[in-house]
């Protein structure tokens, strides 16, 4: 189960991390998790291109490492980086230590200020620890899960959601990864066609 739009309380329980950005700008934020990796990875840069819009990216290190020339490609096309650990950790699920030294491995070859935890699940005391190993590290969330990741999902209810729910300082979820790929390739251009027809930016988070 998961939602696709994040509720208040939620946001209010964990008000240190960032959720959304200005209601008061008419922006979107894209972002992506879980790549950089062959085909999918190209295919978002191709897309983001042809629609003049920017996006941040939360890398896996693990990733970066087996495909430096995607990473590399995402990086001189200008997009924002972001670290999502380096062998995509569940928090929850994970101790403290163990957590920290993921995220710390994936910063040595990421050096990004922008950290997004794998499932959104992390403990507040992993997100202390982080944010003093790192000082600075913003932790960033979101408030439009696009459900992409979901193989059930189908590609038109996945478009559905994210038109539905976006809004100024909507932070959206992408996943530039092989299981989403389905509902990607249908979902992103025609999410972009719509929200450029509306007028929105693509902002980067930093």
């Amino acid at each position: 189960m998961y939602l696709v739009k994040t509720p208040w309380l939620l946001k209010q329980f964990y008000s240190n991390m960032i959720w959304n950005k200005s209601r008061k700008r008419h922006s979107i934020y894209v972002t992506f998790d879980d790549g950089p990796i062959p085909i999918v990875t190209p295919y978002v840069l191709n897309i983001l291109k042809q629609y003049n819009a920017k996006a941040t990216f939360f890398c896996i290190g693990d990733n970066v490492t087996k495909h430096p020339d995607v990473f590399e490609q995402v990086k001189n096309a200008g997009h924002s980086i972001g670290n999502h650990t380096f062998n995509h950790l569940k928090g929850w699920k994970t101790d403290n230590k163990t957590y920290v030294e993921n995220f710390l491995k994936a910063d040595e070859i990421l050096h990004a200020d922008l950290f997004r935890p794998p499932y959104g699940r992390i403990k507040k005391s992993q997100a202390k620890l982080i944010q003093k190993a790192k000082p600075g590290t913003k932790i960033i969330m979101w408030d439009v899960l696009s459900g992409d990741f979901d193989t059930e999902l189908k590609p038109e209810t996945c478009l559905q959601h994210v038109l539905r729910y976006a809004e100024n300082g909507s932070i959206v979820v992408f996943h530039d990864s092989l299981k989403a790929y389905d509902r990607l390739e249908y979902v992103l251009p025609r999410a972009l066609e719509e929200w450029s027809r509306k007028g929105y930016e693509f902002g980067l988070l930093s």
